[in-house]
Parts: structure tokens; C-alpha cells; sequence
């Protein structure tokens, strides 16, 4: 048995990486999970990497849940977090120039900068990033770090610096990206046993010290054109590596992010821009009944 709920929606995307967003301050819809993968669906929904539901928080301004396209649930996304500064802004559900922002990976701070009353961009704090492998997770050699670890994967051989931003990242460093590296490769890292909660794996080509290119296999999402938490993991390993400055410019398929990592507190900092792309109504067909998937949140968009 099915009933029909209109639920009203905007999409956003930030450098590309586009979701459904849903205010959700008043009232909840019922089954993110299932919602998330009905209105994610390019052919037969609106088509987006997932769904982010705005919500009341008692320990933020705001508190944001995110969905993969496959209904899975992520712990933080930055471009999500970016395009929510915007969003909060914009449709006047605050007049703060500086937001926190509830996520599963912890409280985060959206910097707006406002151009014609309007915001222009966002800068997101961060927060410092993850490297000991068991709180990424990843399994690894080392307790310190992994640090272009060499790891035998479906009989390759990869060299991966692991970083955690709020949700696992490998990060490999590579001299070309193409779609067969991505797509072929991307998903076969994704779930390899040394994740245990799988891993969003960034394709890497440096270009110089303050200039990278990156390409973005996404857990729960596939391919995407942008990924927040990505970019700020990718920065990190190349530093950890020697092979850039702290402050670069990342370029993804669907625009560019900039990327600081702060020596003296740490913190990793995202900035980027925000776009609205419409507004509408989505007649999503619950099943009565149907239970919400709870499960572990398993991936970032990051």
C-alpha cells in the first residue's frame, strides 16, 4: 500500500556536486533513506547525489542530515554544508553572517561572504583532519599514519595516503585521470577490505604547489563532480607528501574549490561557491508502513 506526499524541495549544487534539499525545521518527511534514493534517481526523481534535510538543532543554529544516492547516510559533506550556509541565508531563516551547523561528524562553522546582500561564497571550518588509521578507519601497517602506504588491491598495487574528514578518504596519487582509472579502479578501492566502513577514493594529479586536479570516486554515489571533503583530504595527503604548499586551488569536473590547511591550529578550511538551481514539488510515493533505514553512516560527499 502506497500514499502520495508533496513535499516541497530546492536544488543546490556547489562546484557541481548537487542535492536535494529539503526544510525539514517544522516538519520531517517519513523514510530519508527510501526518499533519498526515489528523488536521487536521474531518470525517474529530480536526479541529484543524494538528499540533505535541514533540520532544528539544540547545540547549533542548524542541523543537517545527509543521504547518498543510494539511501545510505553520511556523516558530513562539505559542498552540502556550503550550499546550506546559502540556503539559510538567503531564504532569510537567518540573518548571521557566521553559522554552526550540527553533523554527524561534529559541529561545523559556515563563514558566509555576502555580495549585494546575497551570499556569494562560503568558507567551512573544517575542523583538524583524522590521520591515525583507526579512526579514519583504515587498516594499516602504521599507528602513526598512512602515508603512501603501498596496499595489493584486486591485484594492483596502490600507493594510498589515508585522511579522515569527518568520513574515510584514500588518496592516490596518479600522472593522467580518465574515466577508466575512475570508474573502473574507484569502485573496486571503495570496498576493499582494508575500509572497513568503506572509503571515498580521490584521484590525484599535481599540477604544481598551489595547483591540483582531482577526481572523485564517492561512497554511496559513484562518481560526482565535486566532493568538499574530498578536495580537503587530497590537500592534506599532498602536503603529507611534500608535494604542495597549504593553501591550493583544487580543480574538479564541475569547477574549483580552495583548500587551506592551517599549520598553527590545524583546522582545514573549504572555500567555494554555493548556486540554487530551482525550487518545486516532489510527489514521493511512500510505502505505509515501510521501516527507515538506520544504518551505520557509511559515506561523505563530500
Amino acid at each position: 500500500m502506497e500514499s502520495m506526499k508533496s513535499i516541497p524541495f530546492t536544488k543546490m549544487h556547489g562546484a557541481g556536486n548537487d542535492y536535494i534539499y529539503i526544510d525539514a525545521l517544522s516538519e520531517v518527511p517519513d523514510n530519508l533513506p527510501l526518499l533519498s534514493q526515489e528523488i536521487s534517481n536521474r531518470h525517474f526523481g529530480i536526479g541529484s547525489d543524494g538528499l540533505v534535510a535541514i533540520l532544528p538543532s539544540d547545540k547549533a543554529d542548524f542541523r543537517m542530515r545527509m543521504f547518498n544516492a543510494d539511501g545510505s547516510e553520511a556523516e558530513m559533506c562539505g559542498n552540502a554544508s556550503r550550499c546550506i550556509g546559502k540556503y539559510v541565508y538567503d531564504k532569510h531563516l537567518t540573518d548571521k553572517e557566521v553559522v554552526s551547523l550540527e553533523t554527524l561528524a561534529g559541529i561545523k562553522y559556515l563563514h558566509l561572504n555576502l555580495e549585494a546582500g546575497k551570499v556569494k561564497t562560503v568558507t567551512v571550518d573544517m575542523g583538524s583532519p583524522e590521520l591515525v588509521p583507526e579512526r579514519i578507519p583504515v587498516h594499516s601497517a602504521s599507528k602513526e599514519a598512512k602515508i603512501s602506504e603501498k596496499e595489493i588491491i584486486n591485484g594492483i598495487e596502490y600507493k594510498i595516503t589515508a585522511v579522515g574528514m569527518g568520513n574515510p578518504h584514500a588518496v592516490v596519487f596518479v600522472p593522467a585521470l580518465f574515466d577508466r582509472l575512475v570508474h573502473g579502479e574507484g569502485p573496486i578501492m571503495e570496498v576493499a577490505e582494508i575500509f572497513p566502513n568503506r572509503a571515498n577514493i580521490e584521484f590525484i594529479k599535481v599540477i604544481d604547489r598551489t595547483h591540483i586536479e582531482m577526481r572523485v570516486w564517492e561512497r554511496g554515489s559513484g562518481e560526482t563532480l565535486a566532493c568538499g571533503t574530498g578536495a580537503c583530504a587530497a590537500v592534506v595527503a599532498c602536503v603529507l607528501n611534500d608535494l604542495t604548499d597549504r593553501e591550493v586551488e583544487v580543480s574538479l569536473p564541475g569547477g574549483k574549490l580552495t583548500i587551506r590547511w592551517d599549520e598553527e591550529n590545524n583546522h582545514v578550511f573549504l572555500t567555494g561557491g554555493a548556486e540554487f538551481i530551482c525550487d518545486g514539488i516532489y510527489y514521493f510515493k511512500d510505502k505505509v508502513n515501510s521501516e527507515e533505514n538506520l544504518s551505520t553512516p557509511t559515506s561523505g560527499q563530500e
